[in-house]
């Protein structure tokens, strides 16, 4: 039974990358793809998780922990990017 879990569980997020990836490519702005490239650092902790629970190996969790703080970093490194392009499109 937990075999079927599994399987479906990997399978859920490889379809969550390939939308994200989608959306990656057509985003129209540069929102759109960050926000695509946030869901696509989360389903790649999420599938690292699920490796870990497969395996019952806890040396993942150094990689998950990497993973998550380089989403954040470069979440808010966008997010500081496109805040200042706007200031200086506000400005006269």
């Amino acid at each position: 039974m937990m075999g079927i879990i599994h399987w479906a569980t990997g399978i859920m997020l490889a379809a969550a990358a390939l939308l994200a990836l989608a959306r990656m490519v057509a985003g129209p702005t540069v929102l759109n793809r960050a926000l695509a490239n946030d869901v696509l650092v989360a389903v790649i902790v999420c599938a690292l998780g699920l490796e870990a629970v497969i395996t019952k190996d806890t040396s993942t969790l150094p990689i998950l922990i990497t993973v998550s703080l380089l989403g954040f970093v470069s979440t808010v490194a966008i997010s500081r990017f496109v805040a200042k392009d706007a200031d200086e499109q506000v400005a006269p």
